[in-house]
């Protein structure tokens, strides 16, 4: 319960941190390139030489020189080009399951790691078998046979 709890603050706190507000510094060109992808290769604008790529850093400087804040901008390519044009989703409406999805399974799979750690630490205390429990799926030996076995092998060494 303990442990859902924390994962359950962990959760928010990311959410939180990913919820902040556009900062009052004007955007450049360099950190925008890094937000759009090249219509015609697929790659961010960065590292696009097509055409189009080119038009787009056209386009962002005239933006930027007049003025406007990164939403702006990003608004005006995705209405010229659709959501494809962004390298990260946006964080709204179904888009956000590719934010939260690998949170949650990464948050399962370190959960299922602890339960299976936690059990399989507890089948073995102390860390070895107790004396009369089996062997190989089979029953400990009578204490007599035990003995004949340990002076034969005796016998065999010397």
């Amino acid at each position: 319960m303990r442990g859902a709890l924390v994962l359950a603050i962990a959760l928010f706190a990311l959410a939180a941190a990913g919820c902040g507000g556009e900062s009052d510094e004007p955007p450049t060109l360099a950190s925008l390139e890094k937000k759009f992808i090249c219509p015609t290769c697929k790659t961010t604008l960065e590292l696009s030489n097509a055409p189009v790529a080119d038009r787009m850093r056209a386009f962002i400087r005239e933006r930027i020189a007049a003025g406007d804040s990164e939403g702006e901008i990003e608004a005006a390519l995705v209405d010229q080009f659709g959501e494809g044009v962004l390298a990260a989703p946006p964080k709204e409406g179904f888009n956000l399951l590719a934010w939260v999805l690998p949170l949650a399974g990464a948050a399962l799979a370190v959960g299922l790691l602890a339960v299976g750690l936690r059990r399989w630490s507890r089948t073995r205390p102390g860390g070895r078998a107790p004396e009369s429990a089996s062997v190989n799926g089979r029953p400990p030996l009578d204490p007599e046979l035990e003995r004949r076995v340990d002076e034969e092998l005796a016998r065999f060494d010397a």
